[in-house]
């Protein structure tokens, strides 16, 4: 398959549309669950519309993160958090969000972490990471702290 095509592969600059396919069939598919269900599917909703109302450029690097973050720890539930994608445990406490850079006017968006994730290392570690441009480096990174932070 060409790397110009939409429908199955997923594109640097934000969702195939096999994959937002798949987030719609999901989100019904919890709604069909019932009230928890339902929950959850609209936490998903939530996130995927403050993805949407992003520019461009943070769109495409939220989408991407969105991904990794599902497919890294689907045990997390999306939900958005003063607005933002964020992504909770089972006790609906945030591990992970997604901060563009069009929130407060930053040179770069921004993956952090709260205190709920697994992330201590001696009296001092990072929480947040900027994020400039999205590649198989950064997925690679993002997917490992996001292992980490649900260990």
């Amino acid at each position: 398959m060409s790397a110009d095509t939409d429908t199955d592969t997923a594109e640097s600059n934000g969702f195939s549309a096999a994959e937002r396919a798949a987030m719609k069939k999901r989100a019904a598919e919890l709604r069909a669950e019932g009230k928890k269900g339902a929950k959850k599917a609209d936490g998903l909703q939530a996130v995927l519309d403050s993805i949407a109302a992003m520019a461009p450029e943070d769109r495409a690097m939220a989408e991407r993160v969105h991904v990794t973050v599902t497919e890294t720890a689907p045990e997390l539930s999306p939900k958005t958090w003063y607005g933002m994608p964020a992504y909770a445990n089972a006790d609906g406490k945030v591990v992970v969000f997604f901060q563009d850079s069009g929130k407060f006017n930053y040179r770069y968006s921004t993956l952090g972490f709260q205190d709920s994730a697994n992330l201590d290392d001696g009296d001092v570690w990072p929480v947040s990471y900027a994020l400039m441009e999205w590649s198989p480096a950064a997925e690679k990174k993002v997917a490992e702290l996001v292992k980490a932070a649900i260990s």
